[in-house]
């Protein structure tokens, strides 16, 4: 019984995953910021794990908010839009995922 809870739960974060890395590519595509091979997969990886402790509840370790001061506006607005489509996960995950999205900026700097 267990076992089948916890595929239901996988199956479902994978489905979330999916939807959500395609909303954020969106997302990214109308601001012209893409990513690259390797970021995307790290950003695949980040938003696979983000997707199952909104589900768990599992907590992540304590954020220094001090380390995110040059993150601009733009990537820490977008990623708090994506936190924001759970009610489950704090707001250092947006700070967290804002660095992908920053990164990906830089490839369009000349």
């Amino acid at each position: 019984m267990v076992n089948k809870i916890i595929q239901a739960d996988v199956s479902a974060a994978s489905a979330v995953t999916t939807q959500l890395l395609a909303d954020i590519t969106a997302m990214l595509a109308e601001k012209s910021i893409y990513t690259n091979a390797v970021q995307q997969q790290m950003l695949e990886s980040h938003v696979r794990a983000m997707v199952l402790r909104s589900m768990t509840g599992e907590p992540l370790p304590e954020v220094d908010k001090s380390l995110f001061e040059e993150i601009s506006d733009e990537s820490m607005r977008l990623a708090k839009q994506v936190v924001n489509k759970f009610n489950t996960l704090p707001i250092e995950e947006a700070y967290l995922l804002s660095v992908h999205f920053e990164v990906a900026r830089d490839n369009n700097q000349p």
